[in-house]
């Protein structure tokens, strides 16, 4: 395994980090305690969790991730080998029976984080993310964005202040930032060295082959500002592996249980799959590590967040960090790239 420290932190993170969203729906928390045995053992020292998980979110649901996690390390007592990132929830609908007015303001992120730390089961967490903005502004794949501030929710400034709080307690050690923009990154930042705030240390986006809009703007922050970028979806929900090209995908495959998750089989973005898949398989990759070794490549990336749910995708997902890809192979990649240029933003 590779590790490096994420961004300005001291945090020394594994390159490959476990994405656990699927603990406590498609996956038992026995399933999860299997696979944080496997990534552990193969010097993955990186878990990135929320407190909606698992997704799809439900107040039904809602927690048994966190919840795996934190009887893991208990059961394991390795709380001071792992480096635990965990998110509070920002507001919308979808989350609305969480807490009656969900917002990045003082009550909102003490609730998140005390409700976190009981069921992870420890004094601290290593890095707390806010999930996605408290204004109004694109995320989620939206488009068309509109202005409308008088939509806003909590100032930044104030939001900062109630994790500077957190800090000083504590209960954080460091922050970040999820499905946020270069514009907000860079307020976050600002005001951090202005008023002597936190300074968020990295930044969690959806990126990978289908969608490098990351790189336009966001990688020019994140290398000038030395913050990283902790990609979600790198394998685009399992579609850049091929297997939903040919319906050979099983069943339980996450896009079979879950058809409103449909961001990554857009009609360019499936024709541009294709082409992936067989530029890696002239190459002789398996499409899955190619998509994520080239991930990993990415001088902006701190670690790539993967996701599986058998321990077979577990083991390839993890075993993509020894691929490194040729010269030849990653110019077939940016041809394909500009070719399609984000068919799935």
């Amino acid at each position: 395994m590779q590790y490096r420290k994420l961004g300005s932190s001291d945090l020394n993170v594994s390159r490959i980090c476990l994405g656990t969203m699927t603990y406590g729906q498609q996956n038992t928390e026995a399933e999860g305690h299997e696979q944080l045995d496997y990534a552990f053992e193969q010097g993955v020292n990186f878990l990135d969790t929320a407190e909606m998980y698992p997704i799809p979110t439900s107040a039904d649901t809602q927690g048994r991730t966190e919840q795996c996690i934190g009887n893991w390390m208990k059961g394991r007592g390795n709380r001071d080998q792992v480096v635990i990132a965990t998110k509070a929830t920002g507001p919308a609908d979808m989350v609305s029976y969480l807490r009656p007015d969900i917002h990045h303001n003082r009550d909102n992120i003490r609730a998140a984080i005390t409700g976190s730390l009981k069921r992870l089961q420890t004094d601290y967490i290593d890095l707390y993310q806010l999930h996605w903005p408290d204004r109004a502004t694109n995320f989620f794949s939206q488009l068309n964005y509109t202005h409308a501030p008088e939509k806003d929710g909590t100032p930044i400034t104030e939001t900062l202040q109630v994790l500077k709080e957190l800090v000083d307690e504590g209960l954080i050690r460091y922050v970040g930032l999820s499905n946020e923009s270069p514009w907000g990154v860079m307020k976050f930042l600002s005001y951090a060295e202005a008023l002597g705030l936190p300074r968020v240390v990295s930044v969690q986006n959806p990126y990978n082959l289908l969608n490098r809009t990351d790189e336009i703007g966001l990688s020019e922050v994140l290398m000038r500002e030395e913050v990283d970028l902790l990609p979600y979806s790198p394998l685009a929900f399992g579609v850049l592996s091929g297997k939903y090209l040919d319906d050979s995908a099983a069943p339980e495959a996450r896009l079979n249980l879950f058809k409103g998750y449909t961001r990554y089989l857009k009609d360019l973005g499936v024709k541009a799959t294709a082409e992936y898949v067989q530029l890696a398989r002239e190459h002789g990759v398996d499409p899955a590590q190619m998509a994520l070794a080239f991930v990993n490549s990415r001088p902006f990336v701190g670690s790539n967040i993967i996701g599986a749910t058998t321990m077979d995708q577990l083991a390839s997902n993890i075993a993509s960090i020894d691929l490194t890809l040729s010269d030849e192979l990653l110019k077939g990649i940016e041809a394909i790239s500009v070719k399609y240029s984000n068919p799935c933003p």
